[in-house]
């Protein structure tokens, strides 16, 4: 609305939260005539009166309580405003939380967060690790901004966006003479080292293990993807690791890697709330986040 007085705006908004125009002025660092008078001057713009005074307590009118809930979104908006004005001005590019699994943020975070640190040096990243479910949660609450997560993910709030699909392998000792492409039975024949049950990595390899039979028990159950890798290549094992963490060049580690025979993926995907406000800094990370199955 064309003259709509922001001064004027919070004013209404101090006196509904504090029930008072003596303490609205007293937040605002005004004389409760100066607030009384911003207030008279919005109803007066607005053609409605917006407080009324019950008691000793000044409470909204049913038209200030229809306004209340544009008045706290304009606040928001303006205040907004200024925080990505103040970004432009100082270069501050914000910051950004991430939650994702621990295999992703070994092998596929660590090239993209040089990346956009080297282009935006005020970047502030913090990055968390543990489960799809968590970070659902996590992002749901405003707790994260954004996760990189195994598929399913689900959540009325979210926008679930693939990036990425990564094959799952068998690993092997060096020494061991697999198939060129490891059935069930193969694996079932000799001991297995597997991720520890409650993640994504454990769930979709405990499913294939199981098609045709009960799923056979690991000997070990371990949360780290190199501490298993270790293991498997001093020969105490096999196992079924994301496609991502043996490609490249594997120093210090002798393995032997096959593809599954019915071949297994899990897809990534960036998850965010569809009402986040994306800052430039988010912005720029959750375009990333998107450029990760061009690098595969």
């Amino acid at each position: 609305m064309r003259g709509l007085n922001l001064d004027q705006v919070q004013a209404f908004l101090d006196v509904v939260e504090l029930g008072s125009f003596s303490a609205a002025a007293d937040r605002a660092g005004l004389t409760q005539p100066a607030v009384s008078l911003q207030v008279r001057q919005l109803e007066r713009h607005l053609g409605v009166v917006l407080i009324e005074r019950v008691g000793r307590r000044a409470q909204p009118t049913a038209a200030g309580a229809g306004f209340l809930e544009f008045a706290r979104q304009l606040r928001e908006l303006a205040a907004t405003a200024v925080d990505e004005m103040a970004r432009h001005a100082t270069g501050a590019m914000g910051r950004v939380r991430i939650g994702t699994g621990a295999t992703a943020c070994i092998y596929l975070l660590p090239a993209l967060l040089r990346q956009l640190k080297q282009r935006f040096p005020s970047l502030e990243i913090t990055v968390s690790t543990g489960n799809t479910n968590d970070f659902v949660k996590a992002v749901e609450a405003n707790t994260i901004d954004v996760g990189l997560v195994t598929l399913p993910a689900a959540g009325r709030a979210l926008e679930v966006i693939p990036v990425l699909d990564d094959e799952f392998v068998a690993v092997a000792p060096a020494e061991l003479d697999l198939p060129e492409a490891v059935g069930r039975e193969t694996l079932a024949r000799h001991p297995l080292i597997l991720f520890e049950p409650g993640g994504s990595t454990r769930r979709i390899a405990d499913e294939w293990l199981s098609r045709g039979g009960p799923a056979p028990k690991p000997i070990m159950s371990l949360g780290s993807v190199e501490a298993i890798k270790e293991l498997v290549g001093a020969g105490l094992g096999c196992s079924i690791l994301p496609g991502m963490a043996v490609r490249g060049p594997r120093q210090g580690v002798s393995l032997t890697v096959r593809p599954l025979k019915p071949r297994l993926h899990r897809t990534l995907a960036i998850i965010v709330r569809k009402d986040k406000k994306l800052h430039r800094g988010l912005r720029e990370t959750v375009e990333a986040f998107k450029g990760l199955a061009g690098r595969q």
